[in-house]
């Protein structure tokens, strides 16, 4: 496994593409409503880049046919856009996006609550964040990614929800996906020392249930479902390590 190392001048290219990817996040997020087609969803983003002469991160890679991912309920990543998908009053949506810029990308994701009133869902999406909240208060030197993944799986866990281990976060830079991987899950002590230079994007993927935990790709071969249809929620945030900690590049945000 080989982890890229930013210098301190990389790490400054890097911070355009990730504000760049919270910006168009929130623009997603605050367009999510009944009615809307997650087609729409797709369109913003292929405005924003227009615009500002950027590349969305996720547009076909590895093939990938849309330029954001939009997950819905039990989807938990990976949801492909579509005319034909209508969001509706009680949904979950799920908006996962990342902007191409200098030579680096960002990648960040929200859940957007649609009119829901169910107290045990609003619980999970709270939860969720505060699962982020831990798990980028856990990064830091010598610190090591089975810390980051015991502090996110404790919060889960703690509040009675199941933690994907399926699908994981993962180091964000030069590609999309670089080393090292960043499991929701962990023991302390274990996995890699963390570095100052390291950039990672924190991703914990709760789910409502337990047997949620376990996921299936449908037929489209991208949408990753819960196994028991439970509902899922996602919060990710682009860290770099520093000196003391770590950092969030993909601010601003209203939550952590």
């Amino acid at each position: 496994m080989k982890v890229d190392i930013k210098t301190k001048a990389e790490i400054d290219r890097m911070r355009e593409a990730c504000r760049m990817s919270a910006e168009i996040r929130d623009i997603c997020a605050a367009h999510v409503a009944p009615g809307v087609t997650t087609g729409e969803i797709d369109d913003l983003v292929v405005e924003y880049c227009n615009k500002h002469k950027v590349k969305a991160s996720f547009y076909q890679y590895a093939g990938f046919p849309g330029h954001l991912c939009v997950s819905i309920n039990d989807e938990v990543i990976h949801g492909i856009p579509s005319r034909n998908r209508v969001i509706m009053p009680g949904d979950l949506v799920k908006t996962d996006v990342g902007i191409f810029k200098n030579g680096f990308h960002g990648d960040t994701s929200r859940t957007v609550m649609v009119g829901v009133t169910d107290p045990e869902v609003i619980r999970l999406v709270e939860t969720t964040k505060l699962c982020l909240k831990a798990g980028i208060a856990a990064c830091g030197p010598g610190v090591h990614l089975g810390d980051v993944g015991y502090a996110i799986q404790k919060v889960a866990e703690d509040a009675g929800f199941g933690v994907v281990r399926d699908w994981i976060g993962h180091g964000v830079g030069r590609t999309v996906h670089e080393d090292p991987e960043v499991p929701n899950y962990g023991k302390p002590g274990t996995k890699l020392v963390l570095r100052p230079g390291m950039t990672l994007a924190i991703e914990p993927m709760i789910t409502l249930t337990k047997a949620g935990e376990k996921t299936i790709i449908l037929n489209d071969d991208w949408t990753v479902v819960t196994r028991d249809n439970s509902l899922s929620a996602h919060f990710e945030h682009t860290v770099v390590i520093t000196d003391h900690g770590a950092e969030i590049l993909t601010l601003p945000a209203d939550y952590p």
